[in-house]
């Protein structure tokens, strides 16, 4: 007899019990529940209901109620994940041959991801586990239910995306005219119509303003971040969540919030949707991949009002990439940095197109740089390429751009004062509106003190307190913005006084001055130079690209190496030569101090170190080169005179013999 259930499908009692065996029901059921979401786990309250009433089913088809087991740890997570507890838990069961039928409302609670539904179905059918669902009783091993369960759960598969590509669809509509409400960043809000419009806050403004115009003018977010830091500036921020989402916050400016700045097209006045990528990884977690610009979904530039021109984004983008370290090319350019070296990130190996880099050693006190080609022989573990000496190098093509420079060096003044003034004023409207917002609080706080009654002990505390705190808050930035507006008044009367005149006046004096920083110098140096090509040979062959196409062609002795530079001169070596046919190593040390002589690495010369000398370049001591000459020992002398040596003496203190001392 067949029976129809609530939802009016045709059921078959008695077809289902003949499925379910002794075995079967001498095993547990397990019974599957999960809702998609949290918030459909709270608000969709009569389908979870509808799957813990599975557990009669389980029952009146012959299993003990506790035998029953409920898996419920999956409630909020979606049936596309495959990092599912209770999910794992259940295949874990199931094939440890522990279960005699697995129960769900329908498929899509089980998974909605093929590969799982197919590996349970595997699983089931091995170990002769039924399936239950809302229709009836399957067993998996078979045939027919076997394919009408894998219908089931492509179709559950089918429908998720169904109703992903709506929702999608729906998304990259209103995205293609621009309509769709995105997360706008700080500076930037929607108006009562939804438009995006500059933040109406004057500080705001002005910071996110001082943000690009400093970036423009030092080229590197760290030097950003740095200006910011000197000056004492904050950025702002709004609160994303919590109980004051929404409100602004000030706090100091970090370098990945400028480069998130620098970034984000929204700041260019363009509507953008669809800048990143989300990957599912092997393991199951996402990874999300940025995209470049020509590979977003949607990009409308001109879109609302905007801080900076589209044109100045794309040129700040190119400038973040050249200064990138971490990126690029093996030609990649790489920002200024505080280190003598002159070309760091603009030498290029003349043998073999690399960018090279620095490594820096001390030489009496003072880095030295060398320009090193060391790419592949990292990558394949063998020898640099090239390795120069930069000292040399850095001379002459600051030699070079010192000859460059100085017909443009009157116009260079000026522009180095207005910037110095622009400056200067940036940091003071930024603490006066700092200031105005202050005072803004204090009459706020005193409005409410005012109106709190003094004898109420609960609330006038309060306001009071609050009321000191935002007049001690009002104080510390008068008192910041007097110490900035004092230090930029003496900074500039210095610079005018000194270095701007001196830079109006004699530019190579400002150039090889000790005080002007290393990375001031290279800042310089990078406004007129593309890259320096170097190679070195028996000389060192400098191509010198500059701003604009033209080139230059420079030509260097090698500079010696530590070994070439403590080596005695071949000179000194043939006088030492020549002294030693007829003195000892002591005589040799003494008739060169009293000729001037000096050794490479300072102090006079000994015995010791005229015996160092000899052995070093292997010449010939006083003893053999008077062997050579036929002359005999004392005891060779004896022998063949046949007397004893104290004769041979006697005659020597006589005048009889000649003797010629060759120790000391």
């Amino acid at each position: 007899m067949n029976i129809r259930d609530s939802a009016g499908r045709v059921t078959d009692p008695l077809a289902e019990e003949r499925r379910v065996t002794a075995d079967h029901l001498g095993r547990k059921a397990l019974l599957y529940v999960r809702q998609s979401t949290v918030r459909q786990v709270f608000e969709n309250t009569e389908s979870t209901a509808r799957q813990y009433a599975l557990r009669d089913r389980a029952v009146s088809l012959g299993w003990p109620g506790d035998k029953v087991e409920v898996i419920d740890s999956d409630l909020g997570r979606s049936g596309a994940e495959t990092d599912r507890e209770g999910f794992q838990k259940l295949v874990t069961e199931v094939s440890l041959g522990r279960v005699g039928i697995v129960l769900g409302l329908e498929v899509s609670r089980l998974a909605r991801n093929s590969a799982d539904w197919h590996r349970l179905l595997e699983f089931c059918g091995v170990t002769d586990t039924l399936i239950l669902d809302e229709d009836g009783v399957y067993n998996p091993r078979e045939f027919n239910d076997r394919l009408l369960l894998g219908l089931k759960g492509t179709l559950s598969e089918a429908e998720l995306h169904m109703l992903k590509a709506r929702l999608l669809g729906g998304l990259l509509n209103k995205a293609r005219r621009g309509e769709l409400k995105l997360r706008l960043p700080v500076g930037l809000l929607y108006d009562p119509l939804d438009r995006v419009m500059l933040d109406p806050d004057a500080q705001v403004q002005q910071s996110v303003r001082l943000l690009f115009e400093t970036f423009e003018r030092t080229g590197s977010a760290t030097a950003t971040v740095r200006y910011f830091a000197d000056k004492g500036l904050e950025f702002p921020a709004r609160v994303r969540s919590g109980a004051r989402k929404g409100e602004l916050h000030w706090q100091p400016l970090t370098h990945w919030r400028a480069l998130q700045v620098l970034h984000n097209p929204r700041y260019a006045g363009a509507f953008a949707f669809g800048r990143s990528r989300q990957q599912r990884q092997p393991d199951g977690s996402v990874r999300t991949v940025r995209l470049p610009p020509e590979d977003w979904i949607v990009l409308l530039p001109g879109h609302h009002a905007g801080y900076i021109s589209w044109e100045r984004y794309e040129a700040n983008r190119q400038q973040l990439r050249e200064m990138a370290q971490a990126r690029g090319s093996e030609r990649r350019k790489s920002p200024p940095r505080e280190g003598p070296a002159l070309l760091q990130g603009l030498a290029v190996c003349g043998k073999c197109g690399r960018r090279m880099t620095v490594r820096y050693h001390v030489r009496q006190g003072r880095r030295v740089p060398t320009y090193v080609c060391q790419t592949e022989g990292v990558a394949q573990a063998k020898a640099v390429c090239q390795s120069i000496r930069g000292a040399g190098i850095d001379r002459a093509v600051g030699a070079l751009l010192v000859e460059l420079m100085t017909p443009a060096t009157l116009e260079v003044a000026l522009q180095v004062q207005q910037e110095l003034q622009r400056r200067a004023a940036e940091a003071d409207r930024w603490h006066a509106q700092k200031v105005q917002r202050a005072r803004r609080e204090v009459d706020l706080a005193l409005q409410r003190f005012r109106k709190v009654d003094p004898a109420d002990d609960l609330v006038f505390p309060f306001v009071q307190n609050d009321l000191r705190e935002r007049a001690r808050e009002l104080r510390a930035a008068q008192e910041e913005r007097e110490r900035c507006q004092a230090r930029d008044r003496r900074q500039l009367a210095e610079r005018e006084r000194e270095r701007i005149l001196a830079l109006a006046t004699d530019f190579p004096r400002l150039w090889n001055a000790p005080a002007t920083p290393h990375r001031e110098r290279k800042r310089m140096a990078r406004l007129l130079l593309e890259d320096v090509t170097l190679t070195r040979g028996e000389e060192i062959a400098l191509g010198v690209r500059l701003r604009g196409g033209a080139t230059r062609e420079l030509t260097l002795e090698p500079e010696p190496r530590a070994w070439e530079r403590y080596r005695t001169p071949a000179a000194l070596i043939a006088e030492i030569d020549e002294l030693l046919d007829s003195h000892t190593d002591g005589a040799v040390a003494r008739l060169l101090n009293e000729r001037g002589r000096r050794p490479r690495k300072g102090g006079t010369f000994t015995a010791q170190r005229v015996q160092r000398v000899r052995r070093t370049y292997k010449l010939r001591t006083l003893y053999e080169r008077l062997r050579e000459r036929g002359l005999l020992g004392l005891a060779e002398m004896a022998e063949r005179l046949r007397v004893s040596t104290g004769t041979v003496k006697a005659w020597r203190d006589k005048g009889r013999l000649t003797a010629h001392v060759f120790n000391d």
